[in-house]
């Protein structure tokens, strides 16, 4: 038997085509709204000046600029993740990717934001009609938020305050809070609302699935995602990422240094907390269809993957703040600690923003380099491999503070070897087989060839 093969029919590039695919175009076009802001704002310096001072030196007011801007960074590398998470699964699976909708696919994620917006709105009949609306806003929401508490830049000495002899500063944080650390686990576990209202509210049994697989996941990689962070404070003795920014930037010793398992559990733990695979059995297309967001169209659909991608932002600002080094640029100098001028904030933020584009590539090479977990797979990982050994690198973290050694780089590395090898220990003596077949399922009837083919 033959088969005929028919392939699609490139068709005639309009003179549009022609405009946009120019690297010329595209280049000058994203030159032109770089250097267009940095015009307007030299041209309001010399009308405004004594205003815009004012402004820049007033702590309220400055804590709004930096809100605006890190909003607008987030929202547009949502668009930017769209095109890379498409550009390395290209270049993993040796293809070449969106290529056609301008140079390099650059404007892919326009075409994909079009798409949303335009895209037929359609809602199901029976679904609890409120809740269904409310999902997709409530997890974007929840999304963004948390980035309130991220030292991006540390301090900021505006030179014209020296004459007065006085010298004011302002932190590049939106809020400077007692209880950082507290602010971003309390609204990180909000996160499942969004998800789990999704699935019970589509009144469809695969999106139920997903979204309890969701409360079930999300509650579970929570508690080694806690002992993780605990440990950071009890290695710094505050719940201010500022402090752990600034503690890690003035002794040149990063956290990761320290605690390199405590990192891996809060990396799992932010791979889980965000559905991205191997943990995304939330929405895994072989069995539920599409999981939690079955039921979605158009925006509504785009707003759970928007809010993905900004849990992915935030979460990576976390890691980098916490493990290493947060706006630091180096490990073991101190380069730029204690230094507060503006041309030093402009730095740290571009290192930090450096730190969280590559935590963002590690998510999406994992995705597709690692095959899913089953779900069973999933909760034993978490409450036989990760919570124990949580648990085992707290307790050794508080006998080393008891000791005054929490900053000992050999004292933290001698514990996390112990706690490694004694994992390793028990999971080589564990009696139990290796096998990628689910406990309690039923035993697999073997039929012979006889019964197989009819005969």
């Amino acid at each position: 038997m033959s088969y005929r093969v028919y392939l699609p029919q490139d068709r005639t590039p309009t003179a549009m085509d022609r405009v946009l695919g120019r690297p010329g175009v595209i280049f000058g076009a994203l030159a032109v709204l770089a250097v267009l802001p940095l015009v307007l704002l030299w041209l309001a310096w010399g009308i405004w000046g004594d205003a815009i001072r004012a402004f820049l030196s007033s702590q309220f007011w400055f804590s709004v600029l930096m809100m605006a801007i890190s909003l607008l960074i987030i929202i547009h590398l949502c668009a930017a993740c769209i095109l890379a998470e498409r550009k390395i699964a290209a270049f993993v699976q040796d293809r070449k990717g969106p290529n056609r909708v301008g140079f390099w696919g650059l404007l892919q994620p326009v075409a994909d934001g079009l798409k949303f917006i335009l895209k037929e709105e359609s809602i199901p009949a029976n679904v609890d009609k409120p809740i269904f609306l409310l999902a997709p806003g409530l997890a974007f929401a929840i999304s963004l938020v948390t980035f309130a508490v991220i030292p991006w830049a540390g301090e900021i000495e505006w030179p014209w305050t020296h004459p007065a002899g006085v010298h004011p500063r302002v932190t590049t944080q939106v809020a400077s809070l007692d209880i950082g650390v507290l602010y971003i686990l309390a609204l990180g576990s909000l996160s499942v609302y969004g998800v789990v209202l999704a699935g019970w509210s589509s009144n469809n049994k695969y999106s139920f699935y997903g979204g309890m697989r969701a409360t079930a996941q999300m509650l579970s990689y929570e508690v080694p995602l806690g002992l993780a962070i605990l440990i950071v404070l009890l290695t710094c003795g505050t719940l201010r990422l500022e402090v752990i920014v600034d503690q890690q930037a003035a002794s040149g010793v990063w956290n990761i240094l320290l605690h390199p398992l405590a990192c891996l559990l809060l990396l799992a733990a932010a791979f889980a907390e965000t559905n991205r695979a191997p943990f995304d059995v939330v929405e895994c297309e072989q069995e539920l269809i599409g999981g939690y967001h079955t039921e979605y169209s158009a925006m509504k659909l785009g707003l759970f993957y928007l809010a993905e991608y900004a849990h992915m932002i935030v979460a990576s600002a976390l890691i980098a703040t916490l493990f290493f080094g947060g706006w630091a640029p180096l490990p073991v100098v101190s380069w730029l600690a204690g230094v507060d001028t503006w041309w030093a904030a402009l730095i740290k933020f571009a290192v930090i923003w450096g730190k969280v584009g590559l935590f963002i590539g590690l998510y999406m090479l994992v995705r597709w380099t690692l095959p899913r977990f089953r779900f069973d797979q999933i909760m034993r990982l978490a409450w036989k491999g990760l919570v124990p050994m949580g648990m085992g690198l707290l307790a050794g973290a508080g006998v080393l503070v008891a000791l005054g050694w929490e900053r000992n780089v050999l004292a933290c590395l001698a514990l996390n070897a112990i706690v490694l090898g004694l994992s390793l220990y028990v999971a080589v003596r564990s009696p139990r087989p290796i096998t990628g077949r689910q406990e309690d399922l039923p035993e697999v009837e073997v039929l012979p060839n006889q019964a197989l083919t009819g005969r």
